[in-house]
């Protein structure tokens, strides 16, 4: 089998049998029933109510013997499990006549819909809901709770463990003597198996596709540095690969402080967030500030609008770690794909993604940005970091104008725009007029430019950010920004990949933003190419015909990547 490739979330190298774990939750029949009467009814929320306590008790427990992150993890579980709002779910739906193990199940995907449409680190908490939905649902219907074994192989030898996606639960009572290295075919670099696997200091690998095809008891070599995974290595395989990790991270280790070419050009490196849990992985990894701090997290799920002294607490719990530090702050990004059960629905939206959502939203609701605003402005009041705002899902020079005179109001003085549409890519120089900086988010750009839905895995191809196209927005961006004297950063997850990170800063990209783990990559391959290097490797990106050839000839103009064995 060939070399498969995924994306490095815990740094090193480890080698073992594969256990391939195949748990598929079931599904419980749609058309499940119960007897109808209000005895019936009653009896099937008292499964569903136990169900959720036993699985919340075990989570706890689990948490209190993994201790350190992973109990925080499974306790935030735990809630889940607890949630008042996915109680009255399930009773609702009994009262109507579903069956326990269904009306659990459908509960759940309420939430679950909410999480994956919010994408980025709230996404990524899809595994923990699905996690505990498959557990209760398991407990009901008298089957076996999804698990991991702990040493499946005759030797005891440590075991690579590779999964469609692992939740915290299986992961967090497992230790560097059982496990090599983990393998996903899902998940992303702030999923929690990458967070509890750099806790554990295990290599992984996440996103992989085709990993459990792997047959089972199949050696295999995982980089969880470089992301990859090479089933049956030969033993020269493994002993390069392990040379090759400990060259990269003294690489790594020697390249530290603020983000600079080699010609000393700077580059500040910041993080991507999505709540004040993330700042400390941030911290550890060396971000000299935060580029993205999603506020979702404060209003998705709720009866009732976060107050102001709720929010200001939250934003100041950011500002206050980076101390004259540069904190971004992108205002809510909700819409019909995100709906806030505080607000009245809007009207039927065939296709949400190209809706009333982000600025469009604050329009219609001004109570809710006025009340942010005002929450941002006095925690920036309290704290010497600088603040800068942003707001998403901006079409028009007249919608960043509208913004930025509603900050101004507000007492805000930094505010910007988010480049996710490529009107605004487009008409940069028209934004920078009234917007103090822009912010490209490459994710949504790549979904709105190549009409390529973001949640549709069969159209992961026209997502990639070495699309030459989307290359050319990024510079168009750059360049209106730069046409105003403006900043102009990235804030999407293209800025992690280190070969890309050059080229963003070729094309014109004045600071990068990223999920912590994958700043020191970057940092290190930065401070191997000059700023000249990363202008030549970025036209010869976007001089190519497929994100395939601008990858590859990006690449030859970046020699330094070599040592980082990236």
């Amino acid at each position: 089998m060939s070399t498969l490739t995924g994306v490095g979330v815990s740094p090193g190298v480890g080698v073992g049998p594969a256990y391939v774990l195949a748990y598929e939750a079931t599904v419980p029949d749609p058309g499940s029933r119960h007897g109808g009467g209000a005895g019936d009814a009653a009896a099937e929320l008292a499964v569903a109510g136990r169900a959720l306590e036993r699985v919340a008790a075990d989570l706890e427990a689990r948490g209190a013997r993994a201790g350190g992150q992973a109990r925080e993890i499974l306790e935030a579980q735990a809630m889940m499990a607890r949630d008042p709002g996915l109680a009255d779910g399930v009773a609702t739906l009994v009262e109507a006549g579903t069956a326990a193990a269904r009306a659990v199940y459908e509960a759940f995907g309420h939430y679950r819909d909410l999480l994956a449409a919010a994408g980025g680190y709230l996404g990524e908490r899809v595994a923990d809901l699905d996690d505990v939905r498959d557990r209760a649902v398991a407990v009901i219907e008298g089957r076996a709770v999804p698990g991991v074994p702990g040493v499946p192989t005759d030797t005891g030898q440590p075991y690579v463990l590779v999964a469609r996606d692992l939740a915290p639960a299986d992961t967090a009572l497992l230790s560097p003597d059982v496990v090599a290295a983990f393998v996903t075919e899902q998940g992303g670099p702030t999923s929690h198996t990458a967070i509890l696997a750099r806790a554990m200091g295990v290599p992984a690998v996440v996103a992989c596709p085709g990993a459990t095809s792997i047959a089972p008891g199949t050696p295999v070599l995982v980089d969880g540095a470089s992301g990859l995974v090479r089933p049956a290595p030969s033993g020269d395989e493994v002993l390069g690969a392990r040379d090759a990790a400990a060259a990269r991270e003294a690489v790594l280790a020697s390249a530290t402080g603020p983000g600079t070419t080699a010609d000393g050009y700077a580059v500040p490196l910041l993080a991507n967030i999505g709540g004040p849990r993330d700042v400390a992985a941030a911290l550890e990894h060396g971000a000299e500030g935060i580029g993205l701090y999603r506020t979702e997290f404060l209003f998705l799920d709720r009866a009732e609008a976060p107050s102001a002294a709720e929010q200001e607490a939250a934003y100041l719990e950011v500002l206050d770690a980076f101390p004259g530090g540069r904190v971004i702050v992108r205002t809510l990004d909700a819409g019909a794909d995100k709906p806030l059960a505080f607000l009245p629905p809007g009207a039927y939206e065939p296709n949400p993604a190209l809706g009333e959502r982000g600025v469009r939203l604050f329009r219609t609701h001004p109570e809710i940005m006025g009340t942010q605003l005002a929450a941002l402005a006095a925690a920036a009041a309290r704290s010497s970091a600088r603040l800068q705002v942003m707001a998403p899902m901006v079409a028009t020079a007249e919608e960043a104008a509208w913004f930025a005179d509603a900050c101004d109001a507000a007492g805000l003085p930094s505010s910007g725009v988010m480049v996710e549409i490529p009107s605004a890519a487009l008409r940069a120089s028209d934004l920078a007029v009234r917007a103090g900086f822009l912010s490209i988010g490459t994710n949504d750009l790549a979904q709105y430019a190549l009409a390529a839905d973001r949640q549709l895995g069969a159209l992961t191809g026209l997502q990639d950010a070495w699309q030459p196209a989307l290359l050319d927005l990024v510079a168009l961006a750059a360049a209106g920004a730069a046409e105003r004297g403006r900043q102009c950063g990235a804030c999407g997850e293209a800025a992690a990949d280190p070969a890309l990170a050059c080229v963003l800063v070729g094309l014109g990209v004045t600071s990068l933003s990223m999920s912590a783990p994958a700043l020191p990559a970057v940092r290190a391959a930065l401070s191997r190419h000059t700023r000249q290097q990363c202008h030549l490797a970025a036209a010869a990106a976007r001089a190519a015909a497929s994100p395939e050839e601008a990858r590859a000839e990006a690449r030859s103009h970046l020699p330094g990547l070599a040592g980082l064995a990236l």
